[in-house]
């Protein structure tokens, strides 16, 4: 779970996150379309846990510095640290470039942990440098409000994977919030805040195996998909023409219309849901070309029931009428049970049938209002122009 809200911050399409191996102590992930695999090997890989820690200080001082060394560091306490506390160190970059590595003797005990967070971002502090911003649960925030209490005017240290990545001066007391600065990129602050949201990984990770896939493979098959889909969209036409004359027109203007439908709602997702894209991957294809078929069945039924009214010598106005309303409680029951099932494939299934089950759910909603409002309007755009019709070529 923490690995999946991770890669979902990542922004991966239809991401494929499983366990696998004889006695289930693998993991396979398969992400689709990422560009800079390290970035993601390190996102995934690092375990992220967060501790803020209280600095130990030794007799009779007030202040501290850190140490360029353990040996340094040890010294401060004659040689010995006391049982509550132990030492980590801060890498630290020196005004010339140079990286060098600094000691803090810290407590044992955290503060608070990476548990204790309800949510973590990137911000911008006053002169427009990237931070990670925090906020804690209320159950936690009372305890690092005292803690920050006691210490004012002291140093705590922000502890991550066993290094300290800073160690600010707390200058007041802190309750539900606050800010991490440590030098940050805009990607790093990012990438941090996307650790500190999904939680800590409660073991150690190690990459097995990492194969990257070329895209012509993936490129060619949605290339035939999107054939398929083509042929099959065109057969489907030319058979509603055929067989029910100048109305199949009528289904496919309808038809037409519900595919240009799906594309527009599978566009306007990320304005509709926060940013959630789309990808129209195979099983998204599948979905798709499975509606264009379901989409003219509602049609079917319905000319059907109009051919039924004309052979029992009804007018062509109350053949059309009739046969609306008597195919719309089939259509709706029809749809409904499919629909239930798309919800099913959505709530349980893995990444690529949850595509499936997104394209079959806004195909069936489109095709239920192309195939019942769309096309009876068509049709009363015939009736108008030919008040005084008495056939109809269906």
């Amino acid at each position: 779970e923490i690995l999946r809200n991770r890669v979902d911050g990542l922004g991966v399409s239809e991401p494929v996150i499983a366990k696998t191996g004889t006695d289930g102590d693998r993991i396979l992930v398969q992400l689709a379309g990422v560009e800079d695999s390290q970035k993601v090997l390190d996102l995934i890989g690092t375990p992220a846990l967060l501790e803020w820690k209280e600095v130990t200080y030794p007799p009779g001082m007030v202040s501290i510095a850190p140490q360029q060394s353990r040996e340094d560091a040890l010294a401060l306490f004659g040689g010995v640290l006391p049982d509550d506390t132990e030492l980590f160190s801060e890498e630290i970059q020196t005004d010339i470039g140079e990286t060098i590595e600094v000691w803090w003797p810290l407590k044992r005990i955290s503060v608070v942990s990476g548990g204790d967070l309800r949510n973590a971002y990137r911000s911008t502090d006053e002169f427009s440098r990237p931070q990670v911003a925090f906020d804690l649960e209320a159950s936690t925030a009372a305890r690092f409000q005292q803690a920050t209490r006691a210490n004012v005017g002291k140093v705590m240290a922000i502890v991550l994977d066993g290094k300290v990545l800073s160690a600010p001066r707390i200058n007041s007391e802190i309750s539900n919030s606050g800010v991490i600065q440590g030098g940050f990129t805009i990607e790093s602050a990012e990438d941090l805040a996307l650790k500190l949201r999904s939680g800590a990984i409660p073991a150690e990770l190690y990459v097995i195996d990492n194969t990257t896939i070329g895209p012509s493979l993936g490129r060619d098959s949605i290339r035939s998909g999107l054939t398929a889909g083509l042929v099959g969209f065109l057969g489907v036409m030319l058979f509603m023409v055929i067989y029910y004359r100048l109305s199949g027109i009528n289904a496919v203007v309808a038809l037409a219309l519900n595919v240009l439908l799906i594309f527009g709602i599978l566009a306007a997702l990320p304005f509709l849901f926060n940013g959630a894209r789309a990808t129209l991957t195979l099983p998204g294809i599948a979905g798709l070309i499975l509606t264009v078929g379901m989409a003219v069945d509602s049609n079917v039924l319905i000319f059907e029931r109009i051919r039924e009214e004309l052979l029992q010598g009804k007018t062509v106005r109350s053949a059309i009428d009739n046969g609306f309303s008597k195919a719309f409680t089939t259509i709706i029951d029809c749809n409904i049970t499919t629909l239930f099932a798309a919800f099913f494939l959505f709530s349980y299934g893995t990444g690529p049938v949850k595509g499936f089950a997104v394209t079959l759910t806004i195909g069936l909603l489109a095709s239920m209002f192309t195939a019942v409002f769309v096309s009876r309007q068509l049709f009363e755009l015939v009736l108008r122009a030919r008040a005084d019709a008495d056939t109809l070529s269906i």
